[in-house]
């Protein structure tokens, strides 16, 4: 399962990056967003999600949200 379907204000582990591009990839890794961490969708709006990784609140859109699996 990954973020889009993630039910709000539940807290997931992350279990991998399911991504080929490596900009995108580093990009998680700098937010927090890598194997291991937990992580909470705050709210969904159309075509984005606001997730809550470590002490910082992002917002995403829906293709960062497919390639995080939780």
């Amino acid at each position: 399962m990954n973020l889009t379907t993630a039910e709000e204000g539940k807290e997931y582990i992350i279990r991998q990056i399911d991504t080929d591009d490596e900009e995108l990839d580093a990009f998680l890794f700098s937010l927090g967003c890598y194997a291991g961490e937990p992580i909470t969708v705050v709210s969904r709006r159309r075509g984005s999600c606001v997730i809550s990784v470590k002490d910082g609140r992002y917002s995403i859109d829906s293709q960062l949200a497919e390639a995080i699996v939780v």
